[in-house]
């Protein structure tokens, strides 16, 4: 099978416009409620993303809306590389924690220091822990089986990192 050609953000929008025509807000808006919890995307990788989709003939411009905003539709060549894209191996994952790099650099930072970073971690991850078990509930409760399985892996991953920081080395 041919290589998609598709970067991970590229995919993932491509796979939002599966549900309609979208401006790049509202393609904001989607990926921030159905993926924000285990996938970031910045508004300037969107907006980056969404004209060379078009130059590949992958998504089509809408009608211009309020306020010049174009709507974007996903094309048969757009639905035919989301598939190949789909049937690719996954990238290899890649871990950024601000908190693990702060912590590998701990003996050159004060107690205090390090009970701040740890206390802005429990507060951060306590509320995403949250805030992804209620969305994968929705998903759940729409009947999105797909949608509800990658909230929960967020889920585990919050939960995990907040039992690290139960045992997280001090001063």
């Amino acid at each position: 099978m041919a290589d998609s050609g598709l970067n991970p953000t590229a995919a993932a929008l491509l796979g939002l416009l599966h549900d309609g025509p979208m401006t790049g807000g509202q393609l904001m808006g989607a990926a921030q409620k159905r993926l924000g919890p285990y996938w970031s995307m910045t508004r300037s990788q969107v907006y980056r993303e969404l004209p060379a989709l078009a130059e590949a003939g992958f998504v089509k411009l809408g009608k211009p809306g309020a306020r010049s905003s174009q709507p974007y539709s996903i094309t048969p060549a757009g639905k035919r590389a989301f598939v190949r894209w789909l049937g690719e191996p996954a990238s290899r994952e890649v871990m950024r924690s601000p908190l693990a790099l702060r912590v590998a650099f701990g003996a050159h930072q004060s107690a205090a220091q390090l009970q701040q970073a740890y206390a802005q971690a429990t507060e951060y991850h306590t509320g995403a822990l949250n805030e992804a078990r209620e969305q994968a509930k929705e998903a759940k409760k729409e009947g999105d089986e797909f949608g509800s399985a990658s909230l929960e892996l967020a889920a585990a991953y919050h939960r995990a990192a907040l039992a690290w920081l139960k045992n997280a080395p001090a001063k």
